[in-house]
């Protein structure tokens, strides 16, 4: 019987796990997995706005911003340039993880390029939600956004000017006092969190490394690197459902920016795909079932955010996303994740094209206003009405559960590799590849 020990990484370069839909697909479980095979593991983007669970046993780890690789106690984890960085939420995640019995010492580094977020930057995150009322985005308010935007800005500040302090204090003063101009008065104390930094830089020391010649050394030397996406491609600011998007590249591209690495040393790309689809916050959403469905898959599949506690919407799996998020992204294979929560549905659909007045549209749109005019077309499918949990090959899958995965290859254009079929590390069918 395979192990899910044993799911390959590529051996000829980088492999990248990347999100399909909008976040929560279960990307933290299949990157534990192969960093179990991993010498590296890399974030390159987003920050701890992001959130999985990994189940190891009897023992639950929570992710934020920390790589996953670090469950792995020979795997080094990097936190790339791309990523943004609240130290104290860096710390304090790091603790949480210590006292699960995780030894992370001298192998968990941060980019001296990567941004850092401020209090003063969630603070802002709130306004900005409020100034924006009923249109706000619904985010994290992790301050995810808004350091970007300072970042875009070009007056953010990376973890490298904590090393000379003097600059630092008057880089921050300079960015407090311009959030000011902008939101007016709020509470906010500017010494306090100079005060605060001034420890933290010295606690940060130890972990600070040059992402960018590090990394590129691990591929150079054979290494096998493992690179974990957060967020997922339709909270992409560039290709997602903009404005109710993250703030950062969540497609491929980002892998390359967020680690200053060539797109010629990514050998294998894996789009992690839930069995239904969810998301958080606002934004079209055009397979949601605001009925006995959608509940069963809330309810079923405790859907509630790790990082916000939020419950997430749900709907059918949605194909044209998919297919979207393939042809960007150019997936290898796919997860698909949590196909054990459909098993006591009598029947399940397929979206698989979108219509707007009777004419199929080629792919899915950018003009949200057209998208909230879309009839979803689906094909249904019979469920298999059994539990699933215990398999560990195809084969023994029910033949409905085959016939149901299949049809997503056929859709998609794209091989599953690995099929979840519960929460825990083993819970997980894998069908070799070519």
């Amino acid at each position: 019987m395979a192990s899910a020990k044993f799911a390959g990484m590529s051996t000829k370069g980088v492999t990248v796990v990347l999100g399909a839909q909008w976040g929560d697909e279960g990307k933290g479980k299949l990157s534990d997995i192969l960093s179990q095979e991993a010498d590296v593991c890399a974030r390159c983007q987003g920050g701890n706005n992001a959130g999985h669970t990994i189940v190891v046993g009897k023992t639950k780890y929570d992710f934020h911003m920390l790589p996953s690789g670090l469950v792995n106690e020979h795997c080094i984890s990097v936190i790339g340039a791309g990523v943004v960085v609240h130290v104290p939420s860096f710390f304090e995640e790091l603790s949480n993880l210590e006292k699960k019995g995780l030894d992370c010492t001298g192998r968990l580094f941060v980019s001296d390029r990567a941004h850092l977020v401020f209090d003063i930057h969630q603070t802002i995150d709130g306004l900005k939600e409020l100034e924006l009322g009923r249109g706000s985005i619904g985010t994290t308010r992790k301050g995810i956004g808004p350091t970007y935007s300072s970042k875009a800005s070009r007056s953010g500040l990376r973890v490298h000017h904590l090393y000379n302090f003097e600059e630092f204090e008057q880089k921050f003063r300079v960015l407090a006092a311009n959030k000011h101009k902008r939101y007016g008065h709020f509470d906010h104390d500017v010494d306090a969190e100079i005060e605060r930094y001034k420890i933290l830089a010295e606690k940060l020391k130890p972990y600070v490394t040059d992402s960018v010649y590090f990394m590129n050394k691990a591929i150079k030397d054979k290494k096998k690197v493992l690179v974990e996406g957060a967020n997922a491609l339709m909270l992409d600011i560039d290709f997602g459902t903009y404005p109710y998007v993250t703030s950062s590249n969540t497609a491929i591209g980002g892998v390359c920016t967020g680690l200053g690495i060539p797109p010629q040393t990514i050998a294998k790309t894996i789009g992690v795909v839930k069995a239904y689809t969810t998301r958080v916050g606002g934004g079209p959403f055009p397979t949601e079932q605001l009925n006995e469905i959608g509940e069963y898959l809330q309810r079923v599949g405790f859907e509630v955010g790790v990082t916000t506690g939020r419950k997430r919407r749900c709907g059918w799996l949605d194909t044209v996303v998919v297919n979207y998020s393939t042809i960007i992204n150019g997936y290898t294979s796919l997860n698909i994740t949590k196909l054990d929560i459909l098993d006591q549905l009598d029947e399940i659909k397929i979206g698989v094209a979108y219509k707007v007045d009777g004419e199929v549209l080629e792919g899915f749109p950018a003009n949200l206003a057209l998208l909230d005019r879309v009839e979803v077309v689906y094909e249904t499918m019979p469920g298999w009405k059994s539990d699933i949990s215990k398999c560990r090959t195809f084969e023994d899958l029910p033949v409905n559960a085959q016939k149901y995965i299949r049809r997503i290859e056929e859709l998609c254009g794209v091989p599953v590799e690995w099929i979840g079929v519960g929460v825990d590390r083993d819970d997980m069918v894998i069908i070799p590849q070519a």
